[in-house]
């Protein structure tokens, strides 16, 4: 116990508010899209100086959970905005030109984790989850077969019929629905070939070389709360990110 409190003792004070924080938006004090208190009054809620919050919210925004405004204050992140609903999306034109994203819903069951799916996902083998399976197409041409697993006592009720209302924009319906705010992701990136059946749903030959997209999708705290593998067409798209 000793060591645990020492633990927490020389952690940080900016570390211990922006946990604070988090905690926060986990119990949904402030919700996806709104303000959060202005870092005077969070100051003096939490009995520490301007600056150590402000600490704490700069490291909450480098990890996209707040987003600052300008002369408006600071909010938490959302999926709900325009400008963020793609935001884990990362397969543009290979000419940089904009172009039509629309999914077509294949399939949304609800089913029990076999070994294949726990090895996955870590998840225990007979876990109830919903697997969902789409396709995604760029300006009319099918670019991207999603196969997504999420835990369903977390999306009770989710089914074909919600994501069909929702437009498929599955982050968003994550954050409206279910209070699940996806805050960042961690992905994996392979070659595959196209089996037969992947082939057919994409309109390429067997065989065809695809970009195999792995992601893992968490919410505050850390928590992963959505397994993804995205199998990408790329001759006329690619895989563009940003490093810092």
């Amino acid at each position: 116990m000793s060591n645990m409190n020492s633990t927490l003792v020389f952690r940080p004070l900016y570390e211990q508010i922006k946990s604070v924080l988090t905690d926060s938006l986990i119990a949904g004090e402030w919700k996806p899209g709104e303000s959060i208190p202005s870092e005077m009054d969070l100051a003096a809620r939490y009995g520490v100086s301007q600056g150590t919050v402000r600490k704490a919210i700069d490291a909450l925004a480098k990890e996209n959970i707040v987003v600052r405004r300008q002369g408006k204050g600071t909010f938490v992140s959302t999926h709900k905005e325009q400008n963020s609903k793609l935001r884990f999306l990362r397969l543009t034109s290979a000419d940089g030109s904009k172009e039509l994203l629309e999914n077509e819903l294949l399939e949304c069951n609800r089913i029990k984790v076999n070994a294949e799916i726990a090895k996955l996902t870590g998840l225990k083998i007979g876990t109830a989850i919903i697997e969902i399976k789409r396709l995604l197409t760029f300006s009319q041409r099918p670019v991207i077969l999603d196969y997504i697993i999420v835990q369903a006592k977390s999306f009770k009720g989710l089914n074909a019929t919600k994501i069909k209302e929702n437009n498929g924009s599955l982050y968003s319906m994550y954050e409206t629905l279910y209070g699940v705010p996806m805050v960042r992701a961690e992905e994996k990136l392979s070659a595959v070939m196209a089996t037969k059946q992947q082939a057919e749903l994409l309109n390429i030959e067997p065989g065809f070389p695809l970009l195999s997209i792995e992601r893992v999708a968490y919410t505050y705290g850390d928590k992963p709360m959505e397994w993804r593998l995205g199998l990408c067409v790329t001759d006329e798209q690619h895989y563009m990110n940003s490093l810092e």
